[in-house]
């Protein structure tokens, strides 16, 4: 069986590559949040991390699909480690709105690199994740101040969570198609 010839890669798409172990890493991060919140009896910001969990792996596949549909080669990377251990929940928090800001970084990275190739496809499909990050940065910089505001009564923070409506609440009609279908 033959294997059909695929687009050479370019910079840009190295680095849609590298993203997509970014997004998969985050993914497993925030997974590890949500576990430890869980582990804490705090299920409002649980489920918030689960969720953004989610999110992040259906990013990373957005990302997939769209480099197979652009006729390019994509291999599913390995996740770095994980931070586990927390002392108290503002450094979680601290830790997602840190990633957050990286991967806006990375997203800004990739549109110059698409703009300098001239590949106005791949711009166009990076604007629905740049006006994402603009979202998640504002949310998890919200939520960071609550918690510090709630002065360690961690109940606040959850009435404050199942009061409002935060993160991705049965996910956005304008996002990308997801390879295998979103979550």
């Amino acid at each position: 069986m033959a294997m059909l010839k695929k687009e050479p890669r370019s910079k840009f798409y190295e680095l849609l590559q590298q993203q997509v172990q970014n997004e998969f890493n985050a993914s497993q991060q925030y997974l590890a949040l949500a576990v430890w919140f869980d582990d804490a009896d705090l299920p409002q910001l649980a489920r918030h991390f689960y969720r953004q969990a989610v999110e992040e792996r259906n990013h990373a596949l957005a990302i997939v699909q769209y480099m197979m549909d652009t006729d390019h080669h994509v291999e599913i990377p390995p996740t770095r480690e994980v931070r586990n251990d927390f002392a108290d929940p503002v450094e979680l928090v601290e830790l997602a709105l840190e990633q957050e800001k990286e991967v806006t970084a990375d997203f800004r990275t990739l549109v110059k690199a698409a703009r300098a190739e001239d590949d106005y496809l791949g711009e166009q499909f990076l604007q629905w994740f740049l006006k994402e990050q603009v979202e998640e940065v504002s949310q998890m910089s919200t939520l960071l101040t609550v918690i510090k505001r709630a002065a360690g009564n961690m109940f606040e923070v959850e009435n404050w969570l199942a009061r409002e409506s935060v993160g991705d609440a049965g996910g956005d009609p304008d996002m990308p198609p997801v390879a295998g279908g979103a979550l």
